[in-house]
């Protein structure tokens, strides 16, 4: 991130200047419905007012994201210039990403730091991979008979709509946003109310790169109303969400009862992080341990939340957390120095504090947090909290809390510790600290998570895939596999 001081983000911030306005076909549009606030969890100050949208605006947003799809010039282009325009987007994000970064951390509590070096990041480089990726897609051509020529060709499936949440507000939408623009189609995005802003920035930055009217809308709202009538309109024919189990349900019964789109869902997660006495670096281990679960506030689908650590070793291990715990600086998300920012608002601080207190009662430990700090700045900040002595029937090993709260779990054998790390409905991901080679195939072969890193976590780049088993979804993001999900396959058979 460039040098730029805690008083100077202060100073820019008071400054900063974003628009409301839903974007829809190609322009900012008021909507016809009531304004709702957007409030930022650093201070519990309004940022803005924003349009609220409803079953008119998604209508609009559908209506012409279908004309841009069946007469528009986006999905006739050549693949080559699909993918100079999201070249184009990526250049324009990168221009932008100072304000980016400030609008991302105001309204959703990330540290600026993170938000600028990490989320950006991510961003910026999903919509270059796929600008890149647009022209290199290639059909098939099976052997037949000779008095035969069969092709295979993936066509764009047509409109998309796109249900992101708040906790990586750029990075979730551009992983549904450019695969499906560098396929063809066209997209109606809805962000999540908590985190609006950053969103909308993206939809006029992209007009402004050259994207066509239509091809891409963002319409605010809350999900009951917004996210509804995308899932039930029968001009959407696929939708993509990221959110929680509960809702992914929603999206289901929706396709159901309009026009069975396809869904594909990216949903919760209560990852295991497995280490066993021969890690290779049980310090490193333990750091990066405690780096996952506060990484973002611990708001992350793929927080290593349950720590599984073999009883040898596992009072050196949990101390090691807990310090760093301990030394973590939470603070304004403004400030350079902050590492943990703050949780995106009350409701969900409450919930959070709920799970806490619901573990003192079940009996698990408490060994560092679990308290509300800085109350005097009127934002939601959570101390770093570690709690062992977890039982597997415990919630705090059975539900996803989605905030800085690990719970560890101790384990005497190697097959102990694979039943505890399957014993959950969740399958997104999961941690395996070994030195040993076979240990790290067997196991990583046994685990039921769409992820596992090995002696690391949180690593990788968009040439891999991303998503998971059981209930946390379907389908993936990124790499070349996200295309998939955006495009038909037809089979086309000529009689020679």
């Amino acid at each position: 991130m460039p040098d730029i001081t805690h008083d100077e983000w202060l100073r820019r911030a008071k400054t900063l200047e974003v628009s409301g306005a839903h974007h829809i076909d190609g322009a900012d549009e008021d909507g016809g419905g009531a304004a709702f606030a957007v409030v930022s969890p650093r201070d519990g100050q309004v940022v803005t007012e924003i349009a609220d949208g409803g079953t008119a605006e998604v209508d609009a947003a559908v209506a012409a994201a279908r004309r841009a799809f069946d007469s528009g010039p986006w999905p006739r282009l050549a693949p080559a210039d699909r993918g100079r325009t999201l070249l184009r987007i990526a250049e324009l994000l990168d221009e932008q990403r100072e304000k980016l970064a400030l609008t991302i951390s105001l309204e959703m509590g990330k540290p600026i730091t993170d938000a600028y070096d990490i989320e950006l990041r991510a961003a910026i480089n999903t919509f270059r991979w796929y600008g890149q990726l647009a022209d290199k897609l290639t059909g098939e051509s099976p052997h037949t008979a000779p008095d035969a020529l069969a092709l295979i060709t993936r066509e764009p499936s047509g409109v998309v709509g796109a249900v992101v949440p708040w906790n990586f507000p750029l990075t979730l939408a551009s992983w549904k946003i450019a695969p499906a623009l560098a396929a063809g189609c066209t997209v109606v995005l809805k962000p999540s109310e908590n985190s609006p802003l950053s969103a909308l920035l993206l939809g006029r930055l992209a007009t402004e790169a050259g994207l066509p009217p239509g091809v891409l809308n963002i319409v605010n709202g809350n999900g009951p109303v917004v996210g509804r009538a995308l899932g039930l309109h029968p001009d959407v024919d696929v939708l993509a969400f990221t959110g929680s189990t509960a809702v992914g349900r929603h999206f289901l019964r929706y396709a159901a009862d309009s026009n069975l789109k396809r869904v594909w869902l990216e949903l919760g997660g209560k990852s295991p992080n497995i280490i066993l006495p021969d890690a290779p670096d049980l310090e490193k281990a333990a750091a990066t341990a405690a780096w996952g679960i506060f990484f973002n506030q611990g708001e992350m689908c793929t927080a290593p939340s349950r720590l599984l650590v073999h009883s040898s070793i596992a009072e050196r291990v949990v101390a090691a957390v807990v310090g760093r715990a301990r030394e973590l600086s939470v603070g304004d998300p403004l400030d350079p120095a902050t590492e943990m920012g703050a949780l995106v608002g009350e409701a969900h601080l409450s919930r959070v504090r709920d799970h806490i207190g619901t573990g003192l009662d079940e009996g698990a430990r408490l060994r560092a947090g679990g308290e509300r700090v800085l109350t005097g700045t009127g934002g939601t900040y959570l101390e770093p909290t570690v709690f062992d002595r977890v039982e597997p029937g415990m919630r705090l090993a059975r539900e996803e809390i989605f905030g800085p709260v690990l719970s560890v779990l101790a384990f005497d054998d190697l097959d102990e510790a694979v039943r505890l790390a399957n014993a959950t409905e969740y399958g997104l991901a999961a941690g395996l600290w070994t030195s040993d080679l076979s240990t790290a195939h067997r196991v990583s072969r046994a685990l039921k998570a769409g992820t596992v890193w090995v002696n690391c976590y949180e690593e990788g780049d968009l040439t891999v895939p991303f998503g998971g088993m059981k209930q946390s979804g379907n389908g993936r993001d990124k790499s070349v596999h996200a295309i998939e999900k955006y495009t038909e396959l037809k089979t086309t058979w000529i009689q020679l």
